[in-house]
């Protein structure tokens, strides 16, 4: 988990951010991205790709990566934005974000799998979550994030089911999205809530 830190450690780079995001795929809320930047050589056994961890040790790992990291930047980008610029564009101005909140100013960052314009040399890396430390990390505050506001989102809407099915298209939220159309947070140009939509 440490190979692509490790050769960066040894051009001399210290300041590693790794980049993910959590929300691609559902039909309702934001897309989320976070940057973490671990401090040197920082290994944690249990830190990997939020989806292979349950949410009670995410949970536990957003605690300790936010004790350990030495900076963390959130980007939330809202449904709204993600209609108007679709979810590919929406998922790179979340990235951005999270970088640009980070306090301390990377000197490389590791993004997965996403190619994002920035003015810091970066590497982009296919199944980076499950490749590099810091970009699981980022897989984990991003993933957490995000579900603690479907957390919120449940309480105001609890017939989409959003508690269990953390936004993505189950039969159950489908069902709902018949029955009560969709509500002010859902992604209108998903096809599944755009078939749901009221026809003029």
């Amino acid at each position: 988990m440490l190979e692509y830190e490790t050769a960066l450690y040894n051009e001399g780079i210290k300041l590693i951010c790794g980049i993910d995001e959590a929300g691609r795929g559902p039909l309702i809320g934001p897309v989320v991205a976070a940057a973490v930047i671990l401090p040197i050589n920082y290994f944690h056994k249990d830190i990997k790709d939020s989806k292979k961890l349950s949410e009670k040790k995410r949970e536990m790992l957003y605690d300790i990566i936010n004790e350990n990291a030495l900076s963390i930047g959130v980007g939330i980008i809202d449904e709204k934005t993600i209609d108007e610029v679709n979810i590919y564009e929406a998922t790179k101005l979340a990235m951005k974000e999270a970088v640009s909140n980070l306090k301390i100013k990377p000197e490389h960052v590791l993004i997965d799998a996403m190619k994002l314009d920035l003015e810091i040399p970066s590497t982009s890396i296919i199944k980076g979550d499950a490749l590099s430390e810091s970009i699981a990390a980022a897989s984990i505050i991003a993933k957490v994030t995000r579900d603690r506001i479907l957390k919120d989102m449940d309480k105001e809407y609890p017939m989409y089911d959003l508690i269990n099915n953390k936004g993505y298209g189950t039969r159950k939220h489908i069902e709902a999205l018949k029955k009560y159309g969709p509500c002010k947070y859902h992604r209108k140009t998903f096809k599944p809530v755009e078939e749901a939509l009221p026809t003029k």
